[in-house]
C-alpha cells in the first residue's frame, strides 16, 4: 500500500544572496513540508503569477545592488494582504521600525536559530488562517465605528467617505481584535499574543509601531489619540462603540 502523502504545510518565497542561508533555510523548510522557492534577488520573484501563489515572503534586507527596505514598500503596495516576514543582520533597530512601518508582518534578526524562524514562520501563517476562518464563520458581518465599516469577509476598511483604507494583515489582525472587544483594556501582551503569536518577546515593541501605523490610518493623532487609547501601565482601550451588522 503507497504511503499517504503528506500535506504541505504551505508556500512560501526566500529572497536571500547569501547561498549557505538561502540553501540552509530552504532545506529547513522543506523538512518541515513546506514548499519553497528560493531566490537570489526580488527580480524573479516580481515575475508574473509567483506572489500570487505563495503564502508566506521571507525577505533579506540587506540585498547587492538592491534596497530591501524599498522591496518591502513596493511588494506591500501591490499585494497587501501578503505576509511578509523581513530578515536582516543589521542591529540598528531602525531599520527593523521602518521595515514594520512600511508594512512587514514581522522581523527576525540574524543570526537567528532555526527554531524561531520556524516559530515566526507559523505563527504568521496561523494567523492568516484564522482570519480566513474568521471570514468564513462571519460571511457578511460588517463592524461600524464612528462612520468607519470593517468588512470581515473581505477585510476591507472604508473611511467615512466610503474610500478604501488598505490595511496589511497584521493590522487587520489588530483592529479586528480592538473592534470584538470595544471599551476595554487588552493588555500588549494579549495583543502580542493575539497578532504575533507566543513566538514574540513579552516586551516586543513591534506591537506598538504596529499600533502607530493602525492610528494614522484612522486618523487618529498618535501624540493624543481619542479613539485607540493608551492606557499606561495597562494596555490600549477602543473607544468608539462598535455596530455589528
Amino acid at each position: 500500500m503507497a504511503p499517504d502523502p503528506v500535506l504541505s504545510s504551505g508556500l512560501v518565497a526566500i529572497v536571500e544572496d547569501d547561498p549557505g542561508i538561502r540553501d540552509l533555510v530552504k532545506t529547513l523548510l522543506e523538512r518541515e513540508n513546506f514548499e519553497v522557492l528560493a531566490f537570489e534577488g526580488s527580480a524573479p520573484l516580481e515575475r508574473a503569477g509567483v506572489l500570487e501563489r505563495i503564502d508566506c515572503l521571507i525577505l533579506d534586507l540587506m540585498l547587492p545592488g538592491e534596497d530591501g527596505l524599498e522591496i518591502c514598500g513596493r511588494l506591500r503596495a501591490r499585494f497587501p494582504k501578503l505576509p511578509i516576514l523581513i530578515v536582516t543582520a543589521k542591529d540598528d533597530p531602525i531599520d527593523r521600525i521602518i521595515g514594520l512601518e512600511i508594512g512587514a508582518d514581522d522581523y527576525l534578526a540574524k543570526p537567528f536559530h532555526k527554531r524561531e524562524l520556524l516559530a515566526r514562520l507559523r505563527s504568521v501563517l496561523r494567523r492568516m488562517r484564522d482570519v480566513a476562518s474568521a471570514i468564513e464563520a462571519e460571511t457578511g458581518e460588517h463592524l461600524r465605528f464612528d462612520g468607519w465599516v470593517l468588512n470581515i469577509a473581505s477585510r476591507e476598511l472604508t473611511n467615512p467617505a466610503g474610500e478604501p483604507v488598505l490595511l496589511t494583515t497584521s493590522e487587520f489582525d489588530l483592529l479586528h481584535i480592538l473592534l470584538l472587544n470595544p471599551k476595554r483594556i487588552l493588555s500588549r501582551e494579549l495583543l502580542i499574543d493575539r497578532t504575533r503569536g507566543k513566538a514574540a518577546a513579552p516586551f516586543d515593541r513591534v506591537i506598538d509601531v504596529q499600533m502607530s501605523r493602525l492610528r494614522r490610518k484612522l486618523g487618529d493623532d498618535p501624540r493624543e489619540p481619542t479613539m485607540i487609547r493608551t492606557v499606561r501601565g495597562d494596555g490600549y482601550l477602543f473607544s468608539p462603540a462598535v455596530v455589528r451588522c
